[in-house]
């Protein structure tokens, strides 16, 4: 197959592997949700709907003796507790996703289990709102980050388990440079740069918390507390996930809020001056399409690593750690994924040891 492009776009491959890529047929369209159909290792068997979906091996896979599972069940456990029983008492094999870090740490104790300690793609962050003041101020927005102890976020949040960023793009991309060190904990200057900024006794906002998510409300109750100490009172507004789609995500109407961004590779959000963020840069608009354009790896990488640094350095927001990937398993699964670089449960190579 040979595809003809108007121009020259580097990322071109790796859009074409995103989830929302994939070329689907015109004649099963009508169908795809009750019976989706692919060249993947597995094929689809059966939909339960609220409780499981099934799939057996694809016999005409294209890879040899791929998969090793002749049939994956994927069973729906919304309630925490209950996924960490089901494991325990051995209705399920794997938890792939949304092991507490707390239950993470008392079920390595466990020798009947392992727990993999990898990394996701979801960059948690405290975004600021550039179309309000005073975070159009970037003096404020560098006090806001280096009044806050990102590390004692993490320990609080995650139980220490994520990783320490500086900028937004995690350690699975192969453009990452760790800027984690960039802009360290500094109380007094954070206090100094505030009275430069015209608030000398700080300032009162809003951080509205999504309620789904634990380690973003975690987040927000030690970040308030912290940039209490140097006269940010903070406000904290706990609303359910359909709100803040609605009111952040979608009409920017906030100060502040925690969230994860999930999505791989999406640095190129802080190129679109309408996004939730309401940033808008230039200088970074011109370094993004830079990097689109340049075919040269060394190059690409050159280019994204100063994109990093530009953000960092302009305090866009508050880069906080990224969200650790837990997921824990009986001792004889094999060859599960420890980290996970896209949104994804591929059980292609993954056997059971007997």
């Amino acid at each position: 197959m040979i595809f003809r492009l108007k121009k020259v776009d580097s990322n071109f491959l790796f859009n074409l592997a995103r989830g929302d890529a994939v070329i689907v047929s015109s004649r099963s369209v009508d169908r795809l949700k009750s019976h989706p159909i692919g060249t993947g290792p597995f094929r689809f068997f059966e939909w339960r709907r609220g409780d499981s979906v099934t799939l057996f091996k694809n016999a005409q896979y294209y890879i040899d003796r791929l998969p090793y599972l002749d049939k994956v069940i994927f069973k729906f456990i919304p309630d925490p507790s209950a996924q960490l029983a089901a494991l325990r008492a051995g209705d399920v094999d794997v938890l792939a996703y949304d092991l507490s870090p707390e239950n993470a740490v008392l079920l390595e104790k466990d020798r009947r289990f392992r727990v993999l300690r990898g990394r996701t793609t979801t960059e948690v962050i405290m975004a600021m709102n550039h179309s309000r003041k005073p975070f159009q101020d970037r003096r404020v927005r560098q006090a806001i980050t280096l009044g806050i102890d990102r590390k004692a976020v993490m320990e609080g949040a995650v139980a220490g388990l994520g990783t320490l960023i500086g900028s937004h793009m995690d350690p699975t991309n192969p453009y990452y440079v760790d800027l984690s060190g960039l802009h360290p904990y500094n109380p007094a200057q954070a206090k100094k740069l505030l009275a430069e900024a015209g608030y000398p006794h700080g300032f009162e906002a809003v951080l509205k918390l999504p309620e789904p998510y634990a380690y973003a409300r975690r987040s927000g109750e030690i970040i308030a507390d912290q940039l209490r100490r140097i006269g940010i009172r903070l406000n904290l507004e706990v609303i359910q996930w359909g709100q803040w789609i609605d009111r952040v995500f979608q009409n920017a109407d906030y100060d502040l809020t925690v969230i994860g961004h999930a999505e791989p590779f999406d640095l190129e959000i802080y190129g679109r001056p309408n996004y939730y963020f309401r940033y808008s840069n230039p200088k970074f608009q011109e370094l993004l399409k830079k990097a689109e354009m340049e075919m040269n790896p060394a190059v690409r990488k050159r280019i994204y690593a100063e994109a990093q640094r530009l953000i960092a350095d302009d305090f866009a927001n508050v880069y906080l750690f990224v969200y650790p990937a837990l997921p824990a398993m009986k001792r004889e699964v094999m060859n599960w994924w420890k980290d996970y670089p896209t949104i994804a449960c591929d059980a292609t190579e993954v056997y059971l040891q007997r």
